[in-house]
């Protein structure tokens, strides 16, 4: 996990990819390294509305590129601040389906100024696959993408 959070900060540090271009290779690294992480992709506030906007991501095409704050696990996650790791998708009764194949998901936070702006979001087609180290891994990688935003 050390070996991945340098490569993680040096696409973040690098100086000659903008934001969006950074975003997107984060998300392949993950799908890369990451075997059970199906679907990586970041969702952000759109502008001052109680919403979010589907950001850089990898893999299937999603028909969620607006979510409504409440909607799913994704808008749940921008009401409550906090990180939500569904190890069953199928036992939630507010979830988004963005494919019959995913069956678990985890959806951190990123905070700028103490203000929820957005959220990595993974989806898995694997039962209950996020461990404690993915999830602090993935926990300091929102707050280093807060350093960028």
């Amino acid at each position: 996990m050390l070996e991945l959070k340098k490569r993680l900060s040096s696409i973040l540090e690098s100086p000659k990819h903008n934001t969006e271009e950074k975003l997107e290779k984060v998300c392949h690294l993950l799908d890369q390294e990451i075997s059970y992480f199906n679907w990586t992709g970041f969702y952000f506030k759109n502008g001052d509305k109680n919403e979010l906007i589907l950001g850089p991501y990898v893999g299937a095409p999603t028909d969620h590129t607006i979510i409504p704050y409440g909607k799913g696990i994704c808008g749940q996650v921008a009401i409550s601040n906090e990180t939500f790791v569904v190890p069953d998708v199928h036992e939630q009764d507010n979830y988004l389906s963005c494919s019959i194949d995913t069956k678990a998901e985890i959806v951190v936070p990123i905070f700028k100024n103490g203000e929820n702006i957005g959220q990595i979001d993974i989806d898995s087609h694997t039962l209950d696959p996020f461990t404690k180290e993915d999830l602090e891994m993935l926990e300091w990688l929102c707050h280093e993408v807060s350093k960028i935003l």
